[in-house]
């Protein structure tokens, strides 16, 4: 059917360039964008203003002599009207045209007797002709303002995520969402730079790995015959450069994390992290707190929002909740509980383990299973093990904790940050003990970073470190449940040869 349908769409093509049309020009000079055109529509009517508009042809309603279209571009749908006696020999064009095709019309604005703002054409433009249909998107109009009432939307995501451009071109609200993110992105760094945080670009490709535990791909630098990692994270380098003196940095990059995937889960994502010399963990919380209000304020003039129909009220400070209260209240457990006993727990509450977990490991089950579902937040979770954080400094009260916390919201977490170890001695212990682990099966252990060592023993200061997830904290603004749905191109199963899985 499609075959047919492109090749009835090349025969058009044909018949439009022997007409003497070029359906592909270089360019077309636009005087407003279809919003404007309609915001400004009693000025620029009253005054038979010549407007010249662009956007992809969404249906065609012509009979005879006369008829009306709609397209659509970056910011609306606008109603055309089209007149054989107003735009000539231009009006063969007309039956050559599909839905799809991205056309150019010039006229003046007018209302019809139906009370619909339309531009009468005098001057049509074939811009790109679409040789493969659009799936079809019907829409209702329901005022004279240009909104319509969706009726018919493709709704198949397998399609959306792997065909974003399809996506993109047939649901204006998609692409609200990806400005959204734009938008927010250009708020975190508006926010960092008045308060004098450097920006910075630091390796994606690295000779050792580091900053988080997880797995890194793996690729071969052929000119230096060099085994190299895509960066998980992009701290170490970061407070490298806190050693060098630059005492507020920050970057927003992409990692990448070879593991699993769901639906707060990509291989590869876009994180904030920044730095703060002489600063700790109290410090990030409270620039923690400012950060999620102010994209609230930019993005919904409000600290409360609302998600997935419940409302969030991110409004300063938010709640703390240390990891042992949380353990006890909803696995039944603390800090001091033996690999057995976590073992016990999780076979408990029907989790399924090896039994060969390090302890780490079962506690990172634990609470993602049993605790951070309840975490509706915004809430902090503070003061892990150390075991779980090789690169935090302990607490000053000799709990053996450490200076850390994570910031949930909705059972997902959006934020992880330390004071961070400035000892090195100290740093290089804990390394020793994360290769340790390593060497007992724990792949995503930390690997001993000889220069980031060399780098810490020049003196770093005491600092303050975050790391948020961009793409979830996109998700939160703009009431997405799915981070396939806050990124242009998520990562995909292979496609075979036919176009299918």
């Amino acid at each position: 059917m499609e075959d047919r349908l492109m090749q009835d769409r090349a025969d058009k093509l044909r018949r439009i360039r022997e007409l003497g049309v070029e359906p592909y020009p270089h360019d077309y000079d636009l005087t407003h964008t279809a919003a404007e055109a309609l915001e400004n529509f009693d000025s620029l009517s009253g005054e038979g203003t010549t407007v010249r508009l662009a956007g992809r042809l969404t249906s065609k309603r012509i009979q005879g002599k006369a008829g009306f279209a709609n397209i659509l571009d970056r910011t609306t749908t606008i109603q055309l009207y089209i007149r054989r006696d107003n735009i000539g020999d231009d009006f063969a064009l007309v039956k050559l045209l599909d839905l799809g095709d991205i056309i150019g019309a010039e006229g003046t604005l007018f209302v019809t007797r139906t009370g619909h703002q339309t531009l009468e054409v005098r001057q049509l433009r074939v811009l790109a002709k679409a040789l493969r249909p659009m799936p079809v998107v019907k829409r209702k109009a329901t005022g004279a303002s240009g909104d319509a009432e969706v009726f018919d939307e493709v709704s198949d995501k397998e399609m959306r995520y792997r065909r974003r451009y399809v996506d993109l071109a047939i649901h204006p609200e998609v692409r609200d969402v990806f400005r959204a993110r734009a938008s927010l992105i250009r708020c975190i760094r508006r926010f960092l730079d008045a308060r004098e945080f450097v920006e910075v670009e630091t390796p994606a490709l690295q000779p050792i790995y580091g900053g988080a535990a997880a797995r890194p791909f793996v690729t071969h630098h052929n000119a230096l015959d060099a085994r190299l990692y895509l960066r998980i994270a992009d701290e170490l380098y970061l407070k490298r450069l806190i050693v060098g003196g630059i005492d507020r940095v920050y970057e927003i990059a992409k990692n990448f994390r070879n593991e699993g995937m769901d639906r707060t889960h990509n291989p590869e994502f876009t994180a904030l992290e920044c730095y703060q010399a002489f600063a700790d963990y109290e410090t990030m919380m409270e620039l923690t707190e400012e950060i999620v209000s102010v994209a609230a304020m930019e993005l919904h003039g409000s600290t409360t929002i609302s998600y997935a129909g419940q409302p969030i009220d991110l409004t300063p400070p938010f709640e703390r909740l240390s990891m042992d209260d949380a353990l006890r209240q909803w696995a039944g457990i603390d800090l001091d509980a033996t690999n057995d006993d976590l073992i016990d727990a999780c076979r408990r509450n029907g989790i399924e383990v090896e039994g060969d977990e390090i302890w780490a490991r079962l506690l990172d089950i634990l609470l993602r299973e049993l605790v951070e579902p309840h975490l509706e937040g915004p809430v902090f979770l503070v003061d892990y093990p150390q075991e779980m954080s090789p690169l935090a400094k302990k607490k000053r009260d000799g709990s053996g904790r450490v200076e850390r916390f994570e910031l949930f919201i909705r059972g997902m977490e959006f934020a992880n940050a330390f004071s961070e170890l400035n000892d090195p001695q100290e740093q290089r212990a804990r390394f020793e003990e994360q290769a340790a682990a390593r060497a007992a099966g724990d792949e995503e252990a930390h690997p001993v970073d000889e220069d980031f060592l060399r780098a810490v023993e020049h003196g770093m200061p005491p600092t303050g470190g975050l790391g948020i997830g961009v793409d979830r904290l996109v998700m939160l603004m703009t009431d997405q449940h799915s981070i396939r749905d806050v990124l242009l191109f998520p990562a995909m199963r292979p496609e075979t040869d036919d176009g299918q899985d």
